[in-house]
């Protein structure tokens, strides 16, 4: 073999072998930095480009900081598998992302930093708040919907939670999931989901109607409402409320059991 064919067999080899050893998501990686970029430079350019006639000369100010997270939003992936996840969430016509996926085997994928906006939540609402996405984290649990959610699956939530819980402060309250922001349009996480035990943990709320005192004229749907649910459709906040409150039914209707339940969640709402 000439010294000319031998050189171009060992960089043809050395191609093959970087080919299959680099990272699974060294392409995606690479966009995301890419796409990183471009969002500082927009903003180091915008005053170049304001587009308001009627502002004058712009006047920089050094009070200013980046945005937070208030929520954490749980989701149920409804498919198959966690790589199926990781796929659709770094192809860009799907258009959906999540700052984490925790697969059931408990491994943590941190797909976005936390202070970028991702796209999980969708039309959504919680109280007064319309826009989800803009203000929360999400954090996707590889499940499909129809099956119990794994012990080391959960451990690596809880450890997840905490870290997020004291980088950013979140309140105990705003610890919800798909359901609670989205009634009548998503289900996730489902039934299965222990938010009991996420409650006990200091992440999100829970009741004890031991001592339970409540009105007898309280208005179920207006206590819904003050925990949170959108109940223009009194009926869907009512399935996102049974969905992580009461679990084991599935009605769509308020009865006398849920006025101690509602009483307390508001109270620590």
């Amino acid at each position: 073999m000439s010294l000319h064919k031998s050189a171009l067999f060992w960089i043809f080899l050395l191609m093959i072998i970087w080919t299959c050893t680099r990272p699974p998501y060294s392409q995606t990686n690479r966009s995301y930095k890419k796409q990183a970029r471009t969002y500082g430079k927009n903003i180091m350019e915008y005053p170049l480009k304001d587009s308001f006639e009627t502002a004058g000369d712009w006047v920089g100010t050094t009070n200013f900081s980046m945005r937070k997270p208030n929520y954490v939003i749980i989701h149920h992936t409804a498919q198959d598998s966690t790589q199926q996840t990781l796929r659709t969430f770094t192809l860009p016509r799907t258009k959906v992302s999540s700052h984490y996926v925790i697969g059931r085997d408990g491994a943590v994928y941190h797909m976005l930093h936390d202070l970028l906006r991702a796209h999980h939540a969708g039309i959504s609402k919680w109280g007064n708040t319309t826009d989800l996405n803009s203000c929360s984290i999400g954090i996707e649990l590889d499940n499909n919907g129809s099956e119990p959610f794994p012990e080391a699956q959960i451990k690596s939530l809880l450890v997840i939670l905490d870290r997020l819980q004291k980088a950013h402060s979140i309140p105990t309250a705003n610890f919800i999931g798909h359901a609670d922001i989205a009634p009548g349009r998503k289900v996730d996480p489902s039934r299965f989901f222990p938010w009991q035990t996420l409650a006990k943990a200091g992440f999100g709320i829970w009741y004890d109607t031991t001592a339970s005192n409540p009105p007898t004229d309280l208005n179920l749907i207006q206590g819904l409402r003050i925990i949170g649910y959108n109940t223009a459709n009194e009926r869907n906040a009512i399935q996102s409320y049974r969905i992580h409150f009461t679990s084991g039914d599935t009605s769509r209707q308020l009865h006398e059991g849920d006025r101690k339940i509602i009483w307390e969640l508001m109270k620590r709402s």
